[in-house]
This record gives structure tokens, sequence and C-alpha cells, in this order.
């Protein structure tokens, strides 16, 4: 059974049949289907890169206008 080469780097695939006498061909097929789900479910499992914001963060707004720092402490009147 060949796999053609965007398999040839996967491990090697091996199949029990614990019931019943399926023909090559059968296994073939069932390889065929079970590998493009897999593959498709792989592509669709990948995360998103971006950060998600939290309900805090969305609903959160400014209390009041940051400090200014160039300021310093000494100006009190």
């Amino acid at each position: 059974m060949s796999w053609g080469d965007e398999h040839a780097a996967d491990e090697s695939l091996r199949v029990e049949v614990v019931r019943g006498n399926p023909t090559d061909e059968e296994l073939a097929a069932l390889i065929a289907v079970v590998s493009e789900v897999y593959a498709r479910e792989e592509a669709s499992a990948t995360a998103s890169d971006a950060p998600s914001r939290t309900a805090w963060e969305l609903s959160a707004r400014n209390l009041r206008e940051p400090l200014r720092r160039d300021l310093g402490w000494g100006r009190f009147g």
C-alpha cells in the first residue's frame, strides 16, 4: 500500500482488524477516509496567535487620567 510523498514523514501506520475479513481495497478506502478527516481536523484545530481580551478588559474604562510623571512629587502649591 503506497501512501504518497506527503505522508512519507509520518510515523508508520498500523491497522489491526479485530473482526471480519476486509479486502485490501476496503482497508485502503478506510485509511484514506480516516486520514483525510484527521488532516482536516488538524488544520482547523490551530489556535489563534492573537491574545483574546477578557470580559473585564472589554467593559473596563479609564477611571481617571494617567499620572503625569513629569511634574514630580514636590508640586503642592
